[in-house]
């Protein structure tokens, strides 16, 4: 989480860490991609289908090199939505920016062990080395920490050997043998089920524990409050889009050609994990409901992580989940 003084410091340097784009017109909606992420996904289908103009908007896709790079871009200007985190939009909106969220996925991750693991619960992770993608301030991980320590009775902290990291390199030392399991993203999680590693615990199961009344949304699109006023109808015609993808790739499976070549699948079981993991995140609940679990699980964040997590805020910011033109 970038500090105050960090996020001026890495704003002051935006225009070298992303690329130069020219301010959009009005009708446009500039949507900042990773190399690998899935918005790439969705964006090809809604370019390739033509969603966007019978939505009455025109998507730009902006490529950005990583996370900390689009993180850059939409506090700069440079593109008006991403694919960012419910509680990073949150520490925004109780920082006085007038932040949106549209939720885009309920898949998160899970614990991963090899296939002919002893480990078969969370006590079971007692002296094992166990790899975290990220670091100490992941919410996947303090979740799992204050599950293990509910459920189990055990610290993983001091129980286990814990390693943190970068999601590709959790993952090749797990594969090679030098992790006993590893707490990681769901397309790593969904690559990892066709070379014989299975879930121990889902982080959906996971936030269930702690209050949540169905599958939540903790990734979103991100809209800022001025460019909602001032692209309203192409906000709205985006949220359109953005579901009808969706609805395309669970009915039509032809889509999925226009998927595929950007999946880095290299098998069909790597394919269909993949496909299978996306599809069962699609957000299908009212804005209302995912309000409602999204306060529970920032109360039970905000007690596990405190202002390093989630800012200062005791709460989700009033207004922050976008529900259509009038939410701007």
């Amino acid at each position: 989480m970038l500090s105050r003084r960090g996020l001026l410091a890495t704003l002051a340097l935006a225009p070298a860490l992303t690329p130069r784009v020219a301010r959009a017109a009005p009708g446009t909606i500039r949507v900042g991609s990773l190399p690998f992420g899935t918005v790439s996904w969705e964006a090809a289908v809604i370019k390739a289908r033509g969603l966007d103009a019978a939505n009455g908007f025109t998507l730009d896709i902006v490529k950005l090199a990583g996370n900390d790079a689009a993180r850059i871009a939409f506090l700069g200007g440079q593109v008006d939505t991403i694919v960012g985190d419910l509680l990073w939009a949150a520490r925004l909106g109780n920082e006085g920016r007038a932040i949106r969220f549209f939720p885009y996925s309920t898949t998160e991750g899970a614990l991963m062990v090899p296939g002919a693991s002893g480990i078969t619960d969370l006590k079971g992770l007692a002296g094992k080395r166990l790899g975290v993608a990220g670091g100490p301030l992941d919410k996947n991980w303090l979740l799992l920490k204050a599950k293990a320590r509910d459920t189990a009775g055990i610290d993983l902290e001091k129980t286990a050997q814990i390693a943190f990291g970068a999601p590709p390199l959790i993952t090749l030392k797990l594969e090679q043998g030098e992790l006993d399991a590893g707490l990681l993203y769901w397309t790593y999680c969904a690559r990892l089920e066709p070379k014989g590693f299975k879930r121990l615990i889902g982080s959906d199961e996971i936030m269930r524990a702690f209050g949540a009344t169905g599958s939540i949304a903790l990734i979103g699109y991100l809209f800022e409050g001025a460019n909602l006023q001032a692209k309203a109808e192409a906000v709205a015609g985006f949220a359109r889009a953005s579901k009808a993808a969706k609805d395309l790739l669970a009915s039509d499976p032809s889509a999925w050609s226009i998927v595929r070549p950007l999946m880095s699948a290299d098998d069909e079981p790597t394919f269909e994990a993949l496909k299978r993991d996306f599809l069962a995140g699609i957000p299908r609940r009212p804005i209302a409901t995912e309000r409602g679990d999204g306060e529970r699980l920032y109360g039970v964040l905000s007690r596990l992580g405190g202002e390093k997590l989630v800012g200062s805020g005791a709460t989700l910011p009033a207004g922050l989940y976008y529900d259509g033109p009038g939410n701007g």
